[in-house]
């Protein structure tokens, strides 16, 4: 049987740009240099990275290309009814900018042209072969973004058609298929993708989608499928309202779904898809934003499993409940401890964070019941490896007594300032008990789990210098329990020397239940430094 070559699809990122109008996603000057660089090493072919003159930022980012290997695409709109190229300043921008590509983003439904450009189907047609003609001539390589294609198609097929036309024998390298909206289907999607491709060839096709629908990277997938060699998408599925096609989902099939890899051909290769998870994870960093646990390939639990069957059988055989290997994309598998597991996934974990057990021991048991007992009453291991390394320790007769809480108390008053300004004022006193002797210590803080965390690190005795670099670096708040009597789980983040662990407290009472956090961070820290205790 013949071996068929594979053909290319190029992959064109629009996080700096369409990501950009995320709710609650601002880039700095920064951000976006570093995200450049980011996707320019994952292989990606085209990098969008803005409108210059739009704002001071997206201006200052096109004084110098941000990219090496990848193309850098500055976007803007087509000429201006009743302009002509020499004095259409948004030409001018995009022409100025420091870019490889220009991306224009054209009108391809004539309900938008009468009512957004307030101008005739002739004159869009006009603007758009004058615009790519104009950068053309100035050395560039263009890419028309036809906005609101498929609802256009539907309504006026004819007109659609003409603006992709008109955008390829203007001399536009990809003339790219918009479903701005988000509202179009998969088997619509194929229908007229293959109806265009009669009209432009698929080597100079595109597909943009949203996510309204939930079926963007289902959509890119079925244009890919009927033709185009082009998909634009954002890390992560940023965008406005849904989101974009999700670059990062649609990188993993294309390179490990055996019917995608084996016809198609992209610039992530095997050693940079194992970057993947990375570069996930790196973008939700740099916006603060947390990262989604099930999201496809990169996610957390997206190599997960709970149920004590399922987690055998993955411990055996990891095909029978994983599609791919998770270190294909640079993830890692996870056999969860909970109120399901049994041994064997019990003894994966354990291994996993450095308790080396025996099958055999009878404290694997007690361990396993201990867990399902802390479960049952709202404790969660999943995400708190610290707190589940000290419950595994502790069972085993590991974990020394460092010091021992007799009390703690915190007030939280408010009241105005000498200024007349009215602030609110935490103070904690914590008593503890280390070598037989009683401390006290009392703290302010901007809060009262700040407070807390300052009196209890202000004087350990001689495991002071131990915890000197310990810092809390996240806290969150899950509840359980519903109602006025809920039960309160607290999740604590802490680091020190580059490494960063997790604590969790339950009570319910919240300022308890972050206390037992606080205090599990600060015995993980001394049992990994082998502090001896009393």
């Amino acid at each position: 049987m013949m071996k068929h070559e594979r053909r290319r699809v190029y992959l064109f990122d629009t996080t700096l740009r369409d990501g950009a109008q995320t709710t609650g996603v601002d880039f700095s000057l920064h951000d976006k240099r570093t995200i450049a660089a980011m996707l320019d090493g994952l292989g990606i072919d085209y990098v969008e990275g803005g409108y210059p003159g739009a704002n001071p930022l997206d201006t200052s980012f096109f004084n110098e290309k941000a990219t090496s290997h990848a193309k850098f695409c500055a976007f803007g709109m087509t000429l201006r009814p009743g302009r002509s190229t020499s004095n259409d300043p948004g030409i001018a921008g995009l022409l100025q900018a420091k870019a490889d590509t220009i991306v224009f983003v054209a009108k391809a439904w004539d309900y938008h042209v009468r009512v957004a450009l307030e101008t005739t189907n002739e004159e869009n047609l006009a603007s758009i072969a004058d615009s790519v003609k104009a950068a053309v001539a100035a050395g560039r390589e263009v890419i028309v973004d036809c906005e609101h294609f498929f609802d256009g198609f539907k309504a006026n097929p004819d007109y659609a058609l003409a603006c992709a036309r008109t955008a390829h024998e203007a001399g536009a390298r990809w003339v790219v298929l918009c479903d701005t909206n988000g509202g179009t289907l998969p088997d619509e999607i194929t229908a007229i993708v293959s109806r265009t491709c009669a009209v432009v060839p698929g080597s100079y096709l595109g597909i943009h989608t949203h996510d309204d629908c939930g079926c963007a990277v289902a959509n890119s997938l079925a244009a890919v499928e009927a033709g185009v060699r082009h998909i634009q998408g954002t890390l992560n599925g940023l965008g406005e309202r849904c989101g974009n096609a999700n670059l990062v989902t649609l990188i993993g099939a294309l390179k490990l779904k055996q019917g995608l890899s084996q016809r198609y051909e992209i610039g992530v290769d095997a050693a940079r898809l194992g970057e993947l998870t990375k570069a996930s994870r790196q973008l939700d960093e740099i916006l603060n934003r947390s990262p989604n646990k099930h999201a496809p390939f990169v996610g957390a639990s997206a190599f997960a499993t709970k149920a004590g069957i399922h987690a055998s059988a993955v411990l055996k055989e990891p095909e029978t409940y994983e599609h791919v290997a998770p270190e294909t994309v640079g993830n890692r598998r996870r056999v969860l401890v909970s109120d399901q597991a049994g041994k064997s996934n019990l003894i994966a974990e354990l291994e996993r964070i450095g308790v080396g057990i025996d099958k055999a021991d009878p404290r694997l048991g007690r361990v396993l019941s201990e867990v399902k007992d802390k479960e049952a009453m709202g404790y969660a291991y999943e995400g708190a490896d610290a707190s589940f390394f000290l419950l595994a320790k502790r069972v085993m007769g590991q974990v020394p007594s460092f010091f021992e809480v007799e009390r703690f108390k915190v007030n939280v008053e408010r009241r105005y300032n000498a200024v007349g300004e009215l602030v609110t004022f935490s103070e904690a006193i914590v008593k503890v008990k280390i070598g037989g002797q009683t401390r006290m210590s009392v703290a302010e803080g901007n809060g009262p789990v700040n407070a807390l965390d300052k009196a209890l690190r202000k004087d350990l005795g001689r495991y002071q210098d131990i915890i000197k670099g310990l810092k809390l670096v996240d806290y969150k708040v899950r509840i359980f329990q519903g109602g006025t009597d809920a039960v309160t789980r607290v999740l604590i983040d802490s680091a020190d020397d580059g490494e960063r662990w997790t604590t969790v407290g339950v009570s319910a009472n919240i300022i308890d239940a972050s206390f037992q956090a606080l205090v599990d961070s600060i015995t993980y820290k001394l049992v990994k430094a082998g502090a001896k205790g009393d």
